[in-house]
């Protein structure tokens, strides 16, 4: 109970903050933007270059058509509540137009029931990210750079320094996009289109990724084309997985939208070859299948997003999986944004996964044939360039195996947490 107070106290110090500033403000409400994650590469593929914006006076001095305002650009993606800042741009010669932003935010957390190796409170830079990008002509580039942390719902967490290492590097994705009215095609290292949560803490509703996250890959390095077709849009990728560095991935996703508040999404993805390499960035789903449904409302004030999602590792004794096993899981995202710059997410969601013990199945959660539930809360103020965000998560593990669970000695079920993220998005 102790331990539990210590994590609520992070939420409440994060309404305690915010609250004068929601009495005080009378500034306008901001709508956060939300897309699938499917559709994170399915953006407007060409827009109107910055180069031949048209003055607002005619040459005898005229008023002229209005010089339209600059618009957050679709990338990094993000479900909000939190947006990108407006770009600053660069000429860069032969590049033609560069648009530049970032994020700068901090991390703090204090958990029960650690496992070894980490411990009741952890501090860090949670992001400090730079992000360059092409978006006009027939060739278009995106480039991610710096150092950031992958903070994970039910997981140990690891030091901002040990991330880049241990997973993607510090230029985390980047690619070169060509365009050619709605069908595109990029190269590089990609956002994975699987799942309905992305990668980096800050494009997403809640500070931590979910149970689902966990069995989903993050970022892939290969091809991707998509196309889209009145309301239809499509993507198909060859890649590595779980960034493998061995490309028999195939990947594709497949979105209607109703309109423009409504869309659904049919996601599927597997390795077509088998691997034993492993690495803390190629976990033993890098030989698996996954498939998604995610359906997307955002409107308004809300944002709501509820997903299902199934996974399966086949038996591979030439590998060391002698017996393979699969997990089901569903997850509800919901965010509501009031006035002046408050907002409140929720993900309650829930993973089982199949096998025992006794037949030797490869463990995908806490033991074979374990199941968890997961509940997060997240509320959040942000201003202009500046957010924080408190969030409370809890997790109960059901049928773990011993050692594989929470605590020292990885016999506990439960797992209470709470944490702070302030920063800047410019």
């Amino acid at each position: 109970m102790k331990v539990l107070l210590k994590c609520l106290f992070f939420v409440v110090a994060g309404v305690t903050i915010v609250l004068p500033s929601y009495a005080q403000s009378n500034s306008p409400t901001q709508k956060s933007s939300s897309r699938a994650a499917v559709s994170s590469s399915q953006e407007p593929t060409q827009t109107a270059s910055t180069d031949a914006v048209p003055s607002s006076n005619t040459a005898d001095g005229a008023p002229g058509p209005a010089v339209p305002d600059p618009q957050p650009l679709p990338n990094p993606a993000m479900t909000g509540p939190l947006q990108t800042a407006l770009p600053r741009e660069v000429r860069a010669g032969p590049f033609g137009t560069v648009a530049v932003t970032g994020v700068l935010s901090g991390i703090g957390m204090t958990q029960a029931r650690w496992a070894p190796g980490d411990k009741e409170r952890n501090w860090d830079l949670s992001n400090g990210q730079i992000f360059l990008q092409k978006t006009t002509g027939w060739w278009q580039f995106y480039l991610q750079g710096g150092a950031y942390n992958l903070p994970a719902l039910g997981t140990p967490f690891v030091p901002t320094p040990d991330t880049a290492k241990r997973y993607y590097g510090p230029f985390p994705e980047g690619y070169l996009k060509l365009v050619k009215g709605n069908f595109s095609v990029m190269v590089g290292a990609l956002p994975t289109l699987i799942g309905a949560e992305y990668t980096f803490s800050f494009e997403n509703m809640n500070i931590e990724r979910g149970l689902l996250w966990n069995q989903e890959n993050a970022v892939n390095r290969g091809l991707q084309l998509n196309e889209t077709f009145k309301k239809l849009s499509a993507s198909l990728s060859w890649n590595d997985g779980f960034y493998s560095n061995r490309y028999t991935w195939l990947t594709g996703s497949l979105t209607y939208a109703f309109n423009s508040a409504r869309s659904l999404a049919f996601v599927g993805g597997g390795n077509l070859s088998q691997t034993a390499y492993a690495t803390a960035a190629t976990p033993a789903q890098n030989n698996s299948q996954i498939y998604n449904v995610i359906f997307t409302y955002s409107q308004e004030a809300w944002v709501v997003q509820p997903y299902f999602q199934y996974t399966n590792v086949p038996t591979n004794p030439k590998i060391g999986i002698t017996r393979g096993a699969a997990t089901r899981g569903g997850a509800f995202l919901l965010t509501y944004n009031f006035k002046h710059g408050i907002s409140m997410a929720v993900r309650p969601e829930y993973i089982s996964s199949t096998g025992s013990v006794s037949n030797g199945a490869v463990n995908l959660l806490y033991g074979p044939g374990s199941s968890a539930f997961g509940f997060t809360v997240t509320p959040t103020y942000r201003k202009e360039g500046f957010f924080l965000r408190g969030e409370f998560s809890i997790v109960n593990a059901h049928y773990f195996t011993a050692g594989d669970a929470f605590g020292s000695a990885g016999l506990s079920g439960t797992q209470p947490r709470g944490l702070a993220e302030a920063g800047f998005l410019f």
